[in-house]
Order: C-alpha cells, then structure tokens, then sequence
C-alpha cells in the first residue's frame, strides 16, 4: 500500500490536481457562505459532512481528478461520494456548547484523535464500526500556513488499532460486526498509539494530496499563534469511500 508501515503518504504536486482544486473552491465558498450548517467549536469548524457537489466521478465543474491520483489509490470506488469540507479557522479549538470539559481539553491536548467509521452509538456513546473506509483521502483546497491546523497522524498507529479489531470482531461475523461494542479496544488501542507512536504533523498545499490509512488515529492540532490562511480558513476536501464488503476493513492492505 503507498502508505507503508507509516500509514500516510504526502503525494503531490500532482498534475492536474492544482485545477481539481480550484475548481472545487467556489463551491466550498457558496456551501460556506449558505450557512446550512454550524459551526463548531466556538465558531472556528465547519465539518461540511457530504458537502461538496462533486460527481459519481469524484470530477467537479468540469475538473476531473487527476489520473496521477487515482492511480496511486490502494483501490478504487465505483461511485465518489460527496467529500467533507473540513474548515477551520484561527482560534481553533474554543469552547463548544454541549462538549465537556474533558472533551475540550482531549481536543486541546491530544488533537480529537480518533478512527474514522467508528461512531459513537446510543446514550452511551459506544464505538461502533459503522462505515467500513477503504482510506482516507485529503485535497488542500485553500494555502495555509503549516500551523494553520493541519492534519495530524500518529504515525504507524494503523498497525495497533488493526491487532486491537481483529482480536474483537475475527470472532464474529462480518455482517454484525457494526453492532460489537469496540469501545474499550478502540481506548487501549488509542493509549498505546499516544505512547509509542510519533505525532507527525501533516500541512499540505493546493495540488498535493494526504492519502491515510484507513485505521491511523488521527486529529487536527490547534492553530497555532501567528499562522496565517486565505480569507475562507484551511480548508481541506475529504474523500472516505466505503468497501463493498465490510470483511476487507480487515483483510484488505
């Protein structure tokens, strides 16, 4: 897999992806500008979940994604979904109505680090694998400084959360494995990720892609004093197609 044993890859510049993503920047601002949806963290995050009006393709006003990235994909989805638009702003992170103390200090200090698929479910908020990702793909729409909260990764942590799911869903049957509690192998997993693995920071520009292993515990660190963006914020576009088959979450590369 092009993420290797550190579970992310910076690719890029890309030919062509420069375009995809001015393309792709006037409907972010309108989705921005529409606002559908609130922002988050004291008004510093818009998540934009399903927002950007690309194709089945993954193509937008015209702009295709490159070839130069489809191939370097570890597998190809037969339909794009629409992709986040992840916006952030300086300040990031304030206080949040709703969100805890202990949760704003998680977000503060160790960057919301989390597992994409695995939501949380019932008063409880139990983990669940409900969306099985093939990967985690982000396209900088915006230039941003490298402190303007950039994506951050636990690098090789993607091995540590694989051993942790294996050992509590291989028992099971794939087609229930999205109601197994994985709440307390999912937080030992994060524990030893926090321990043993490096914080890698990971700013990118327009034209250049993050392409992330599916499994790696990954966040957005503060912004930090002084970083400076375009007028929008940082704002990156992210792809999470699902595997057709739940079972490949797991036996895939």
């Amino acid at each position: 897999m092009v993420t290797g044993a550190r579970g992310w890859a910076r690719l890029g510049p890309l030919p062509g992806l420069r375009a995809w993503a001015a393309a792709a920047l006037p409907a972010a601002r309108r989705h921005i500008a529409a606002g559908t949806e609130a922002w988050r963290c004291g008004g510093t995050w818009l998540a934009g979940v399903d927002a950007l009006p690309n194709g089945a393709g993954g193509g937008i006003a015209g702009a295709a994604l490159p070839q130069a990235l489809l191939s370097c994909l570890p597998w190809q989805p037969a339909t794009w979904h629409r992709a986040q638009l992840s916006t952030l702003r300086p300040g990031y992170p304030q206080p949040w109505d709703g969100e805890s103390d202990m949760a704003f200090r998680f977000r503060q200090v160790r960057d919301a680090a989390h597992v994409d698929g695995l939501l949380p479910v019932g008063p409880d908020r139990r983990r669940m694998l409900r969306e099985a990702h093939a990967f985690i793909l982000g396209l900088p729409l915006t230039e941003a400084d490298p402190g303007a909260a950039p994506l951050v990764v636990w690098e090789g942590s993607q091995d540590i959360i694989r051993r942790a799911f294996t050992a509590a869903l291989a028992p099971h049957p794939p087609e229930t494995w999205g109601d197994i509690d994985l709440t307390e192998p999912y937080h030992a997993a994060r524990r030893q990720s926090f321990a043993t693995c490096p914080r890698v920071l990971l700013p990118a520009r327009p034209g250049e892609a993050l392409l992330l292993h599916r499994m790696i515990l990954h966040g957005m660190a503060p912004w930090a004093e002084g970083a400076a963006a375009a007028p929008e914020g940082r704002i990156i576009a992210y792809f999470r197609p699902e595997f057709d088959r739940v079972a490949d979450w797991l036996e895939a590369a």
